[in-house]
């Protein structure tokens, strides 16, 4: 099985997750999406991902199965990794993003994975406040769909193809 780059979007607004997920496949990327509407949702599924992940490292990498693959990239060519990159909506209904994204950052297992604010605001506070808990990068979302489409590409290839994290050193995601 191979295991393609994955993005997790937490966007609360069905339509908005929708015309991303039009987006990333008028890309033409080979892109996993995951979608979550909320902080609560998508922090359960980001610690199930690094449960069944710790699993197979354990089940591989352990002394029951001594001629099994070790290398980081043999294991996720087996099961699903965590996603590669998070888009996370500053404005969610229940939540606002800084406050998940600080969560996120606190958590060792998450602390590595890149988090894009994607958001409709153009304001400077929220973005200051944004970098300030730990974002990565901050994207107001764009009018168009045409437009969508370029930033999603943008996106895609610079955090997906480009990109390094330490967990991940000489290799794309």
């Amino acid at each position: 099985m191979v295991t393609h780059p994955s993005i997790l979007l937490i966007e609360d607004s069905p339509g908005e997750r929708e015309l991303f997920r039009l987006a990333l496949v008028q890309t033409g990327l080979n892109v996993t999406l995951c979608a979550e509407q909320d902080a609560e949702t998508a922090f359960r599924f980001l610690k199930e991902q690094a449960k069944v992940q710790a699993e197979a490292e354990w089940r591989y990498t352990g002394s029951t199965n001594p001629g099994a693959p070790t290398s980081p990239s043999t294991l996720t060519s087996i099961f699903p990794p965590l996603p590669c990159l998070i888009l996370l909506d500053l404005h969610l209904r229940n939540q606002n993003g800084c406050d998940f994204l600080k969560r996120l950052r606190t958590d060792a297992r998450f602390a590595t994975i890149p988090v894009i604010i994607f958001t409709t605001s153009d304001d400077q506070t929220d973005l200051a406040h944004c970098y300030a808990n730990g974002a990565n990068g901050y994207v107001v979302k764009p009018g168009t769909f045409a437009e969508l489409i370029q930033c999603t590409t943008d996106i895609c290839r610079y955090w997906l193809e480009r990109n390094r994290v330490p967990q991940m050193m000489g290799t794309p995601c």
